[in-house]
C-alpha cells in the first residue's frame, strides 16, 4: 500500500522547514515500520524506492517546485531509476533519507537519494524525473526559470551522463517475450 499518510506528513513538515536551494541536501528522518518490511523483517527493496518519493516531496516543497506544479496544473513523473543496496534496514530501525537534485540534461531532472543508518549507507539511488503537462514533458530549463532559485545551472557529473548514455542504448522490447 502506498504511504499516503506518511506522504502528507512529509509535505506538511516540509512546509514548516527552511527553504532549500537546488544544490542543498534535504534530510527526512524515518523509522522502518510494519508496512515497510518484507518476510525477512527488513525494509523491502521495492518499498525503498517508494519511500524515496518522500525525499523528492520534501525537496519539491522546500525548493518551490510543488507550488509551481500546483499553480500550473502540472505533474511530476519518474522516468527511470537505478538503485544499489548495501545494508539492510531492519524493522523498527531509525534511518534518514538524504535527497539532492544532482542536475538536469535539459529535459529530465536527476535526483541522488540515499538511505543511511547512522554513519552507514544502506542504499543509494539515481532517479530520473520530469515535470509533465498536458502537452508532455516540460523542458527542465523552462521549469527552472519559473522557480525562486533559477540561477542554478544543474550541470550533471560524468557518472550520470554515462548512465544516461547506457540507458539510451538499452533496447525497448518490440513485442512480448513468450
Amino acid at each position: 500500500m502506498y504511504p499516503y499518510l506518511l506522504t502528507l506528513r512529509t509535505i506538511f513538515q516540509a512546509r514548516r522547514r527552511s527553504p532549500l536551494r537546488f544544490d542543498e541536501t534535504g534530510i527526512v528522518h524515518l523509522r522502518a515500520g510494519l508496512l515497510d518490511i518484507d518476510h525477512y523483517g527488513e525494509v523491502n527493496n521495492g518499498r525503498q524506492l517508494t519511500l524515496m518519493d518522500l525525499g523528492r516531496y520534501d525537496l519539491g516543497v522546500r525548493g518551490g517546485l510543488m507550488t509551481l506544479i500546483s499553480r500550473k496544473k502540472w505533474g511530476f513523473a519518474v522516468g527511470g531509476s537505478s538503485i544499489r543496496y548495501r545494508r539492510r534496514i531492519p524493522f523498527g530501525k531509525k534511518y534518514e533519507m538524504r535527497s539532492r537534485l544532482a542536475g538536469h540534461d535539459g529535459r529530465w531532472f536527476y535526483f541522488q537519494q540515499e538511505m543511511w543508518c547512522g554513519d552507514k549507507i544502506c542504499s543509494s539511488a539515481l532517479i530520473k524525473a520530469g515535470v509533465i503537462s498536458k502537452q508532455g514533458l516540460v523542458p527542465a530549463p523552462d521549469v527552472m526559470k519559473e522557480l525562486p532559485d533559477n540561477d542554478w545551472k544543474g550541470d550533471l557529473p560524468d557518472w550520470i551522463r554515462a548512465w544516461i548514455d547506457a540507458e539510451s542504448q538499452r533496447p525497448w522490447p518490440s513485442k512480448p517475450n513468450k
